[in-house]
């Protein structure tokens, strides 16, 4: 086996903290060049995806089982997770009226680390 579940637990931990380093850059980055309303949009926006990502990698490591229910564990963390993004970015745009440039700047900030994170995943 290559691949341990500690080592997936480990990935997904390492990930959830860059992407919550990179929710707190970007929005320090908009702070400095916007204002303050579009730095809470940009750095919700990717905490939206940091959430996601917690949700979906508790519902896969979250038990050791076979191959037919992990396969239904990862498909149900997969769909928390995008309820949990399409939700919270349409919070974040309708409800409380943010800026939805800086939202989406923040969403896609959190998916460039996730690519990140699987190329360099040390």
């Amino acid at each position: 086996m290559l691949n341990s579940l500690a080592s997936g637990r480990r990935l997904a931990l390492r990930l959830l903290l860059w992407q919550l380093f990179a929710a707190l850059c970007v929005g320090l980055v908009f702070a400095v060049s916007s204002g303050l309303r579009e730095a809470i949009a940009a750095g919700a926006g990717a905490t939206v995806v940091a959430l996601g990502t917690a949700l979906l990698s508790a519902r896969v490591f979250g038990r050791v089982s076979g191959a037919g229910i992990a396969l239904g564990h990862f498909l149900t963390g997969m769909i928390l997770k995008w309820m949990v993004i399409i939700g919270g970015m349409i919070a974040i745009m309708f409800q409380y009226k943010l800026p939805p440039l800086a939202a989406i700047t923040g969403l896609v900030v959190a998916y460039a680390v996730n690519l990140l994170a699987f190329r360099f995943k040390g």
